[in-house]
């Protein structure tokens, strides 16, 4: 028992395992190299490369190349079928060569030892050379028969050490045998390395087409660009394989890339392609910075129609914006994974544009929103039956606003919807309205019923928040009413299928399963290669997966991956706080601003030339733009109208560049040098979309 117990512990010994490593590795090695060897004899030797080649014409449908290439063939079928038949005579020919060569060898050594027996006078001489050349062979085969051995030994060596070089340097041992550390992973992503890792994915037709191709696989792939913190590649599969095959085997296609599965991203821009985005690794556990709006809060500037709001990075490391301009918007995800925190994020740059409205109700009521305090018009806080009441009865109340809007405006003067200069025109009423619901779920899961037995939940016709919320992305868009959702772990019963569609900006973290990846950002995007639910729970907190609306995505994506800006509570409070501030400020400043005497001392050719900076020209809905933000309180009731009358009365000329009405700078300095101030707002005619009371008041 002692003796087995030792054998068992000697057997299973590092040394002993290593030392067994070694030998299996190194035969590999001599084994590998001689089947190269074969390989590259059978390709000079053999019609498998023309055989190799017509398939790949064949398969890519070129006739001219699978003629030329099945010509060659024949050719050489015709080369070796006449060399055969050579090899068949060849042992005539060669017992006559050697006839006619000993015969003419003989005589030459005869004649030979004629001529030393004539010259030496002993007719001995004349079988000398023969002789000679008897004894030669006889000292060969002595000295084969006594070191021919070591030669044979000598050159036997020298084979297997070619054939081990040979092997190692064109194969690998399996992973078993292979030494701890030997293996460098290199994380550099090459076309044959893309190849490599689509041939072992298991998917036998690409496998097939891969080792036929005339180029191994290569013209699959587009060439590989540098995407940010990461390399993208497009690759066009070959008939016959699906691109939800790849997707399928997502992790198995990272892991040979060596990579993890969250560091490979998977899309489809077009049919039968696929567009891998592979992450240095490890890049996508490292923060990507601040928000802007934290980079210089006194300086933020919104502006709903014509802005953007800054909410992130993509993977490719490119800042992200995304215009809120009458979205309705959806963000699912599991709990405390950031969804809170990315709404906000808008909303906070929203609350910079003063024409802007909040009606909130925050039924997590654990503060989340409570810097909106001052900001938000109302504002429920908390998850009890009778917060989830009062957020109905906002959602209500933001239809009945809804509907005083769209009897109100004039759909002869605005066949578009809200222009801008309505929009922030003040008192118009036809300002951004956010109607903002956090935790939604609670909403649609409240079982109270009011006082005619109608349910506030739910997601029949008879509820209430249900009723409210549908009408409200029927048609809230058209009058600046958008509704914006957040909710978790989306379902059938705390997110229905008419809600969550009527969301144009729809967004998820990380879900559990592609079921509920399909409900937050539906199922276009989630076959488009969206994979919401294979981020890393914990992980991945803020990175949102987004179907791009409102956003310039990429041709053929349907979806992005973005990772937003984390503003935590106190930045929150003090964004909040500045943008109370703006506000306040604003209002103060258009009091002041309404009498005649400031607009008559305003330049407003100067003030153009400040804005318009070092551009050339601008288009005049950006130069109006830019007034607005240089100068609200001054700029207010300017519309385009206003601005052509006004350039037209100064004498500034108005150019058509690609078809749009754009001012020169120059024309601007030249006005302005001859005629320093301008002041035309007696002669403007601003007209007044909303009917006005006797008192004037709108």
């Amino acid at each position: 028992m002692t003796s087995r117990r030792h054998t068992v512990a000697v057997a299973t010994s590092t040394t002993a395992v290593s030392t067994s490593k070694a030998l299996v590795r190194h035969s590999f090695y001599v084994l590998s190299g001689a089947g190269v060897l074969w390989t590259r004899w059978r390709d000079t030797h053999g019609t498998t490369r023309y055989e190799r080649q017509m398939r790949a014409a064949e398969a890519a449908c070129d006739q001219d190349r699978l003629l030329e290439w099945e010509a060659r063939d024949v050719a050489e079928k015709a080369r070796r079928h006449g060399r055969v038949m050579d090899w068949i005579n060849a042992p005539l020919a060669w017992l006559r060569a050697a006839g006619t060569a000993v015969l003419g060898v003989l005589g030459l050594l005869v004649g030979l030892g004629v001529v030393l027996a004539l010259a030496s006078r002993d007719i001995t001489q004349v079988i000398a050379p023969i002789a000679g050349v008897i004894d030669a062979v006889a000292w060969t085969v002595t000295f084969v028969t006594i070191y021919g051995s070591l030669l044979g030994t000598l050159l036997l060596t020298g084979a297997v050490v070619g054939l081990w070089a040979l092997g190692r340097a064109r194969t690998e041992p399996p992973a078993w045998v292979a030494p701890a550390g030997q293996r460098t992973v290199d994380d550099a992503v090459t076309p044959s390395k893309t190849v490599i890792a689509l041939r072992d994915l298991g998917i036998p037709t690409l496998t097939r087409a891969i080792k036929r191709s005339e180029d191994a696989g290569g013209a699959m792939l587009s060439p590989i660009r540098i995407a940010g913190c990461g390399v993208e590649v497009d690759i066009r599969l070959p008939s016959g394989v699906d691109t939800s095959e790849i997707q399928s085997r997502r992790r198995k296609l990272a892991e040979n890339l060596d990579r993890h599965e969250h560091e490979v991203f998977i899309a489809v821009p077009a049919p039968r392609t696929v567009r891998l985005w592979i992450a240095d690794p490890g890049a996508l556990d490292q923060p990507i910075g601040p928000s802007p709006l934290l980079a210089d809060p006194d300086g933020v500037r919104a502006d709903i129609y014509t802005g953007h709001a800054p909410w992130g990075q993509d993977l490719r490391g490119d800042r992200r914006t995304i215009s809120l301009k009458q979205f309705h918007l959806l963000i699912t995800g599991l709990s405390n994974q950031g969804k809170t925190a990315a709404l906000r994020a808008l909303a906070l740059w929203a609350a910079f544009d003063p024409t802007t409205e909040f009606w909130i109700a925050d039924l997590k009521g654990i503060g989340d929103w409570h810097m909106f305090t001052g900001l938000a018009t109302h504002l429920v806080e908390g998850p009890a039956d009778e917060h989830v009441i009062a957020a109905t009865v906002l959602l209500e109340a933001a239809v009945d606003e809804m509907q005083r809007r769209i009897t109100t405006l004039d759909p002869a003067r605005h066949p578009d919807g809200v222009p801008r200069d309505l929009a922030r025109r003040p008192g118009s009423g036809f300002h951004p309205l956010f109607v903002i619901v956090d935790e939604a779920q609670q909403a649609f899961m409240c079982p109270a019923l009011d006082e005619h037995s109608r349910p506030y939940g739910g997601t029949k016709a008879t509820s209430r928040y249900f009723n409210a919320a549908r009408k409200l992305h029927n048609q809230g868009r058209a009058v600046n009413v958008v509704l914006w959702h957040v909710t978790q772990d989306p379902t059938d019963q705390n997110l229905p299928k008419l809600v969550r569609e009527g969301a144009h900006i729809r967004a998820s973290l990380v879900v559990g399963t592609e079921s509920q990846a399909r409900m937050a950002v539906g199922d276009k995007a989630v076959d488009g290669g969206a994979a919401p639910h294979l981020l890393r729970q914990g992980v991945d907190k803020g990175t949102l997966v987004c179907n791009g609306a409102g956003m310039d995505l990429p041709a053929g994506e349907s979806s992005i991956i973005l990772r937003t800006h984390h503003i935590n509570g106190d930045q929150a409070t003090e964004l909040a706080a500045r943008a109370q501030e703006q506000r306040v400020k604003a209002r103060r400043t258009t009091t002041a601003a309404g009498s005649e005497e400031t607009a008559e001392d305003v330049d407003h050719i100067a003030v153009m030339i400040e804005v318009m900076g070092p551009a050339p020209h601008l288009k005049r809905s950006e130069l109006l733009a830019r007034l607005h933000d240089h100068d609200l309180p001054t700029y207010r009731d300017w519309e385009a109208k206003t601005l052509a009358q006004y350039l037209d009365t100064a004498g500034v000329a108005t150019v058509s560049i690609k078809g749009y009405p754009r001012v020169r700078r120059a024309d601007l300095l030249t006005i302005h040098a001859n005629h320093p101030l301008h002041n035309t707002d007696s002669d403007l005619d601003v007209d007044s979309d909303i009917d006005t009371d006797s008192d004037g008041r709108d």
